[in-house]
């Protein structure tokens, strides 16, 4: 099959696959649309079974930054990375540096920033070969508290929507990935608003710190997370996680979390829709750490803009829940086609300008 072919193709402008013996990189670039701005999107760093694996993962991730900066409305466009980790050891910073050569091959159309697997001093390496990088340490930085303050905000709607609670306080949340970059932030700040937690990670000691720290409830086999009789299911790990096995057992009222394309199938969409189940679409909540690093690309959008436009976020959620309410349609089928409409009138506007 090729990359034409594929399922989750989308009409991406660019698809870059670049590689380096010598350091062992094997990493994906795609660029889903440049219509409001240059790409900008992280890297992902993961162990990917094949490279099949991997440019499905890219594909998605790409498109969902693209329908994420355009709800956000942000001047930028959507794309994303993926290094498909080295098996044993390898040299983190010869890897990251062959990324940031592969960056200078898209000529400024993409933009990295780290992303699951990566971080701000891995995006420190890769900006000495190039300068097609933003969330560094010396600028927005880790952009993780930002996203978690963003998918707190849209947890926060989520719940006065579906379970009539002004408050978190006392609601259970079920957290999937509570350890990780996002996860961790987000724990602690449902903790501080009250909430109920029960909390699933592979990471057993970090899981145990947090839990201690916040007096959560440990699941103890992280596939049992799905099964928690809570009020709220928050994925903050890898996607896909919404599917035909799992969506069955779920015994919540919302779906919102931080995790990327939560949802195996636009499908699942509906079939959350038919249990009663409230989704918050990630690509909408989970924009804190974007926007965050638009004050690196330019220094007009500040603190109290990114402020501004978290709480914009938690508006649009709105908007878009009061859509679905009215059409009785599937909510991530209301983000798609508003994510799409907005992204097709800037190719329009370009097509007149030229």
């Amino acid at each position: 099959m090729s990359v034409y072919d594929h399922p989750d193709f989308d009409n991406h402008e660019k698809v870059l696959f670049a590689t380096d013996e010598a350091s062992g990189l094997k990493a994906i670039l795609a660029v889903h649309s440049t219509a409001r701005g240059p790409a900008v999107g992280g890297c992902r760093m993961w162990t990917y079974e094949n490279s099949s694996e991997a440019l499905t993962d890219v594909l998605r991730l790409s498109q969902g930054m693209s329908f994420k900066n355009v709800l956000a409305d942000l001047p930028i466009g959507g794309g994303k990375s993926v290094i498909m980790k080295p098996a044993g050891a390898f040299d983190r910073t010869a890897l990251f540096e062959a990324f940031g050569r592969a960056l200078n091959a898209l000529n400024g159309e993409y933009m990295s920033a780290e992303d699951v697997g990566t971080s701000p001093e891995d995006i420190k390496v890769a900006n000495r070969v190039t300068q097609h990088v933003v969330g560094l340490p010396s600028g927005t930085g880790d952009p993780s508290p930002v996203t978690a303050k963003g998918v707190f905000l849209g947890i926060e709607a989520s719940a006065d929507r579906a379970l009539g609670k002004s408050t978190l306080s006392g609601v259970k949340i079920a957290v999937q990935g509570a350890t990780g970059h996002v996860g961790a932030y987000l724990v602690r700040r449902l903790h501080e608003a009250g909430a109920e937690l029960f909390l699933s990670d592979i990471r057993e000691d970090a899981l145990k710190a947090l839990a201690t720290e916040t007096g959560a409830t440990i699941v103890e086999d992280p596939d049992a997370i799905y099964d928690v009789q809570a009020d709220i299911f928050t994925p903050c790990a890898l996607g896909g996680i919404i599917n035909d096995e799992t969506i069955d057992r779920l015994k919540v009222k919302v779906v919102a979390g931080a995790a990327n394309n939560q949802l195996r199938t636009r499908e699942m969409g509906a079939e959350l829709m038919k249990r009663g189940i409230l989704y918050a679409p990630d690509y909408v909540i989970n924009a804190g750490g974007i926007i965050n690093v638009m004050g690196d690309i330019d220094p007009q959008f500040d603190a109290g803009w990114v402020e501004g436009k978290l709480l914009g976020l938690k508006a649009t959620l709105g908007e878009i829940f009061d859509l679905s309410e009215n059409e009785g349609r599937p909510i991530n089928d209301i983000a798609d086609e508003i994510a799409r409409r907005r992204i097709a009138r800037a190719v329009a506007a370009n097509a007149d300008a030229a």
